[in-house]
Parts: structure tokens; C-alpha cells; sequence
């Protein structure tokens, strides 16, 4: 139902490493580039020039604010917003779309900054989310663009809003759930978005963990996990039929991550799925909800189908999106040849539609490649004119930036692990994607882990390939993306056959020369920590050093601690994780929770935790800390009382980074921009643990106390 649904954008989708940069985008600054090498003069040969490093980039200028993000245009096209500093806080912006140069903030957020916002369909209204400290629990509120005047939809405490449908031949309403009357699961309302007032639609009282509305803002169907960590979809009957929820679609465990509902066509006669059924790979299909006659519209034995572009008027899908090592849309109707034809004709690199107007004349793109920043365009379709408009960080448009290289390594059982390498500017005189002479490497651990790493800009790549790091970022099993088989391959193998192929990468890279068996550090957030502590744990002679964002030490006490509204996931994560409720299942969650072989770690670890984290609690990085005090094992524990699941607020990120680039340069012998005492105004930072192990950091926090930071 993509012209349904609200589409949220956030400058998350920018970041690369999603939660470490929970705000993609810089401020300017007036010395965008700190010179750390002379610049060859124009004769110097063109290999010559590759060998030089490049020049230091300033932490502010990847971690801090963007001064673009999240544009859109609204639905009538008399608008464009975006995400912009306002005092150093993310707030909304607006334009006339025919002159941005007259743009004026609309919202005056001065915490966090906001994350996510759209416009709602069929008029020129905006609303956005917000928490309070990381906290999650997302609450809803709208702004009037034109008088700047604010509305709270959602007034309550202890609350997790989800945006579940709107439309724009109904402006003024849209559905939403809310989980104030039982945490776990959320009721359906209908919201009147002139006087705000909340219509029950379902009350949640038979545990439905999702919803789909049709275009009409109907409820159609809804969707329950199974005791074995599949789900079951329903067709809704209504409140007052005797069978409420009838049966339509059951998903086992497998096809979990592969089959799902995709909404509706515009006369809501058409179902469309993602759908592995019976295959690897999740298709692209189409449901006749008379007949049930199902038809496959596209399908790719190599990935799973992502994304697609819809026709508005009939919610035909015109273009859709498969990505292996690199994001690739093919058309599906003659429309979708012309467009993608377009796009081709104009841009180099990868090309993503992010917003467009109720008649589809207008849409702002996003073009992007991996040594670029991202720059937003408008398309008029009918001029068939493009028109540049931002570059989310202009101060980094001079700088020499660092090429990704997609690659697959096979791991020790022959699976494929498409993987994408970084290498420092200058390393790799001929090209080759092969540095001359090995470098220090870091492997960057994605979240999830049922997520996946993708080609394109990447913040914590180019930050530590500016350093001198080569960066390697593998989709290990249990990655989603490349079909059911190899998600499921990573069921029950945390810090087993998952970390194997963390491994096999290493040995890859050093067998590559890229790197040497002794100069490789491991880091990444949520799952991408705990890999960093199991790292450390299960193969302590293996990395050099380790860098664990919110990372979980212990899974029986992860999964004990897992939020309420997470409960209609909580078999999932118990079957793909390890059962507690079982015997055998408590012991494999004891054997490869990184904390019960803590006197294992021999190599440095940093650890950076918010302390309103609700996924990964505090609780899991406190007693990992305690353990390694307890056996004597040198840490960093870096800690934000104001930070969540990630760090949103720049001076926390640009702190946190400062002390993680000071550590790995001791550890890996990278460059670093020392941290200084003023970049910390601010920040909330606090280091209980471990500061003398950084070298500086205790004279930064004893010489510039909280009271000055702010």
C-alpha cells in the first residue's frame, strides 16, 4: 500500500552505520579540510598524485550535523522541506519550491533534534516523531507549515506511536497505533489531523502484531507470530463478525525475512507480496483478492526483490529493486523504461526516488556514489528538466574521499558473503581495489544482524579510511537480502557460524595482502558489538583491539530485558537466537554470551553505551565492565545518560568518535585529529571507566569540567 502509508524519510537512511550516526549530515564550517599533506602540484603524475594521502578530514565535518537531509516535496509541489541545523539542533525546514533560498524553520526542537517527518498525503500539512532521550518511545506530532503553529497528536506517557496508514484521497485523517492501554501491543485509531481527535478502529485484545490497511484506510488484514517463530496473516472480518480474523496467509519460520504483504492496488482489488514460498529468493507477486490467482511480476535467483516504484494512480509497480553487491532497478512497464531511461541519461551512480508530488510531475531523487556525499535533485517530469538542489554535506564537496569496492568471499563452507572494501586514498596506486603494501584494517560490524551492509556513501567508512584504516564490511549469515537460505544459516549461530565468517574475512583480507594478521581491530553497534565482544572472547588472539557500541554481553539477560512492544518478536529472537525456556536453548545462550568468557579478552576494548538504551539496556555493557575490572582486563567505558540505541545528538557522536579514533590510533597506529577539550561543549559524556587507556582523554576531561561543556 505505498501510496497509503506515510512514508517517514530520516537522515538515518544516510548514515551508512545507521545507529552511530543517528543523524546523517555536518555543519559547514569555514575550514572544511585540515591539511595533513601538501597538495601535489598540477604537473605531479596522476599516479604519483594517488599516492599521496589524502588530506585530514575534520570529525565535524563527517559526524556532526548535516546541512541537508531528509528533503521532500509536498503533495500539491507549492513546498520543499528538509532537515537543517537550528542552533545545532535538527529541526524542519520549508521553501517555496521555486525559491529554497527564502527557506524558514519550522519546528524549534532544542534536545535531540528531529529524526523523522514526512508530509501527509492530498495536503500541504507535516508531521514528525520524537522521543525523549533515546527512550523509543516515539510520539506523534504535526506542524502547520504556514503558520509554524504545532499540534501533540499524542499526548501520552510510556508510549510507542506506529504510522500505519493515510491516503490522499482522504486528507486530514490518517491511522495510527498506540500501545498506551497494554505496552505490548497496539490498539488502531483514526486521527482527525485538524482537531486531533483519536477514533478507536481495533482494540488489540487478540494480539495482533500488524496491520495492513487498504487505500480506502480500511483494515484488511493482520498478522500474528507463531509459537515457532513464523507468522500467520488474517484477513479482518470486522469487530463485530463472528469470526473476526480468518486465515489467508501462513509464513513458517523460513520465509520469515522473505515473504510479507506489500500493499494494495489503487482500486485495492490487487494484493502485492514479497513472497519465497516454494523458492530461495522473496519475489515480487501479485495477489487477485477475488479469485486468489497469485502471479509472479519479477524475481532474482541472486537477491531478494527489494523496493518499487508505483504508479499513483493505479499502485502498479513500475520499477522495481533487486541489490547483491550493488542496488539495481529494472522496469516492469513501458512507464518504467522511460523512467529509469531518464535516470540514466542524467546520472552517474546510484539513484533513489525519496518524494513526489500528489500528480506525479514533480519528484526529488537522491544520486549518490561511494566517494561522493549524497546530492538531492528535483525532476520535473514534464520539462523532463532536472534540477540540483543540496548536497547533504557541501563542506565535504572538495575533499578527496575514499572508493568503496563490493566484493564476495567465500566463507570456509563455500556460502557467499558479499562483502564491500574501503581503502585509505592513496593506498591503491593502479586501481586495483588492492593497496600497495598492507594497512591497518578495521572490520565494521553491521546491526541487526537481520539487516545488511549495502554499497554506497558511508560516514564510518570514509571516517576510518581517512585515518589510514583499509575498512572490510561483510554480510555474514543471518544477513537479509540474499534470499531465505542464507538468513536462516545464521539461525542459532551467534558467535558460532555467524563470527566464522567474520573470521574467514580476516583471512581473506590478509591472504589479499590488504591487511596484516596482526593489525585488524574490530567495531560496530547492536549486534555489530556483540561481535566486538565475542571477538575478543571466542578468538582473543584474532583482533588487535575492539570498539562495541551498544553491544549485548549476555543473551539470557538481552532477551529477559527485550522492550514490551517487541513481544509479538519475542519467539522470533528465541528461536533465532537460543530458547531460555529450554534447557539446551539456556545453555548455547550461556556458551556465546561473550560475558561468561570474559577472562578470555587479552586486546584493548572500547565500549560506548547510552543509558536509555530500551533494546540493549545499560545493564549489558555495566557488567561486562564490571567482569573485565574484576579479572584485572584494561577497558574504556564511555557512557551518555542522555543517548538511546546509538548516538543522535552530534556532540555526542563527535565525542564518542573523538575518544574511538585516539584509541585506535594507539592500537593501529592510524592518523588522528587529537580530541580537544571544546568539542566536548555539549556533550554528555562520561567515562567511568578506563579514560587512562586513551592517551589525552583524562586531561581533556580534568581540564574542561561539565559546568563549561554545558
Amino acid at each position: 500500500m505505498i501510496k497509503a502509508r506515510l512514508f517517514f524519510t530520516s537522515a538515518l537512511a544516510f548514515a551508512g552505520a545507521s545507529l552511530l550516526a543517528a543523524c546523517e549530515a555536518p555543519q559547514a564550517a569555514p575550514a572544511s579540510v585540515e591539511e595533513a599533506a601538501p597538495t601535489p602540484p598540477a604537473e605531479t603524475s596522476a599516479s604519483a598524485q594517488a599516492a599521496e594521502p589524502a588530506a585530514l578530514i575534520s570529525r565535524e565535518l563527517i559526524f556532526g550535523n548535516p546541512t541537508y537531509a531528509s528533503v521532500q516535496i509536498s503533495p500539491s509541489g507549492d513546498m520543499i522541506s528538509w532537515l537543517a541545523p537550528l542552533d545545532g539542533v535538527m529541526n524542519i525546514h520549508v521553501a517555496p519550491s521555486d525559491d529554497v533560498a527564502a527557506a524558514r524553520a519550522v519546528t524549534n526542537d532544542a534536545g535531540r533534534g528531529i529524526r523523522g517527518y514526512g508530509w501527509t498525503p492530498g495536503e500541504d500539512r507535516l508531521i514528525y516523531i520524537q522521543d525523549r532521550g533515546g527512550d523509543e518511545n516515539f510520539l506523534l506530532y504535526g506542524v502547520d507549515p504556514a503558520t509554524g503553529e504545532e499540534s501533540e497528536y499524542t499526548p501520552f506517557e510510556n508510549t510507542r506511536v506506529w504510522i500505519l496508514a493515510s491516503d490522499d484521497d482522504r486528507p486530514g485523517e490518517m491511522i495510527i497505533g498506540l500501545n498506551n492501554r497494554d505496552p505490548r501491543w497496539h490498539d488502531a485509531y483514526r486521527l482527525n489531523l485538524e482537531t486531533g481527535d483519536l477514533e478507536l478502529i481495533y482494540e488489540n485484545t487478540d494480539e495482533i502484531g500488524g496491520y495492513s490497511f487498504d487505500n480506502d484506510l480500511n483494515l484488511r488484514f493482520g498478522e500474528r507470530t507463531t509459537p515457532e517463530g513464523g507468522v500467520v496473516y488474517y484477513r479482518f472480518n470486522g469487530v463485530d463478525a463472528e469470526t473476526r480474523w480468518e486465515e489467508f496467509l501462513s509464513v513458517p519460520p523460513e520465509d520469515l525475512y522473505t515473504t510479507g504483504l506489500a500493499g494494495f492496488s489503487e482500486d485495492n482489488q490487487t494484493l502485492y507480496l514479497r513472497y519465497s514460498l516454494g523458492r530461495d529468493t522473496a519475489a515480487l507477486a501479485a495477489r487477485d483478492l477475488e479469485t486468489g490467482e497469485q502471479t509472479i511480476l519479477a524475481a532474482d535467483e541472486r537477491a531478494d526483490i527489494g523496493g518499487t516504484w508505483r504508479d499513483p494512480e493505479t499502485g502498479e509497480p513500475d520499477v522495481y529493486a533487486v541489490n547483491y553487491a550493488r542496488t539495481e532497478l529494472n522496469a516492469l512497464t513501458a512507464d518504467g523504461e522511460a523512467i529509469l531511461a531518464a535516470l540514466d541519461a542524467q546520472f552517474d551512480g546510484d539513484v533513489s526516488l525519496v518524494s513526489r508530488t500528489d500528480d506525479d510531475q514533480r519528484w526529488i531523487v537522491l544520486n549518490s556514489t561511494s566517494d561522493s556525499v549524497p546530492t538531492y535533485w528535483i525532476w520535473d517530469r514534464a520539462s523532463g528538466e532536472f534540477t540540483e538542489l543540496f548536497s547533504t554535506r557541501p563542506a565535504l564537496a572538495d575533499a578527496t574521499l575514499a572508493k568503496m569496492h563490493p566484493e564476495v568471499i567465500a566463507a570456509r563452507d563455500g556460502l557467499e558473503l558479499v562483502s564491500y572494501l574501503t581503502l585509505p586514498v592513496g593506498s591503491d596506486v593502479d586501481g586495483d581495489g588492492r593497496p600497495e603494501a598492507p594497512v591497518p584494517m578495521m572490520l565494521w560490524v553491521h546491526g541487526g544482524p537481520w539487516a545488511r551492509d549495502t554499497y554506497g556513501y558511508d560516514s564510518a567508512a570514509q571516517w576510518l579510511a581517512n585515518r589510514g584504516y583499509a575498512v572490510l564490511q561483510v554480510n555474514f549469515r543471518g544477513s537479509t537480502g540474499f534470499g531465505k537460505s542464507f538468513t536462516n544459516a545464521g539461525d542459532l549461530e551467534w558467535g558460532e557460524a555467524m563470527h566464522d565468517d567474520l573470521i574467514d574475512a580476516v583471512e581473506w583480507a590478509v591472504a589479499e595482502g590488504i591487511t596484516e594478521a596482526d593489525t585488524v581491530a574490530i567495531g560496530g553497534g547492536s549486534y555489530g558489538g556483540y561481535a566486538t565482544l565475542a571477538g575478543l572472547a571466542f578468538t582473543p588472539e584474532v583482533f588487535a583491539c575492539g570498539v562495541d557500541i551498544v553491544g549485548p554481553s549476555n543473551l539470557v539477560t538481552l532477551l529477559e530485558s527485550i522492550p514490551p512492544y517487541w513481544e509479538s518478536f519475542r519467539r522470533v529472537l528465541e528461536q533465532r537466537v537460543g530458547d531460555p525456556n529450554t534447557e539446551e536453548g539456556l545453555a548455547l545462550l550461556r556458551e556465546r554470551s561473550p560475558l561468561n568468557s570474559v577472562e578470555n579478552i587479552q586486546r584493548p576494548l572500547l565500549i560506548g553505551q547510552g543509558a536509555n538504551d530500551p533494546r540493549v539496556k545499560q545493564a549489558e555493557s555495566d557488567q561486562i565492565v564490571e567482569a573485565m575490572q574484576a579479572n584485572n582486563i584494561p577497558v574504556t567505558y564511555v557512557l551518555f545518560p542522555d543517548e538511546g540505541h546509538g548516538f543522535a545528538r552530534p556532540e555526542n557522536r563527535l565525542a564518542f568518535f573523538g575518544v574511538s579514533e585516539g584509541f585506535l590510533a594507539e592500537c593501529l597506529g592510524g592518523r588522528v585529529e587529537p580530541l580537544v577539550g571544546e568539542e566536548l561543549v555539549g556533550s554528555s559524556m562520561t567515562v567511568p571507566v578506563g579514560a587512562e587507556y586513551v592517551t589525552g582523554l583524562s586531561a581533556v576531561l580534568e581540564g574542561f569540567t561539565p559546568e563549561e561543556r554545558g
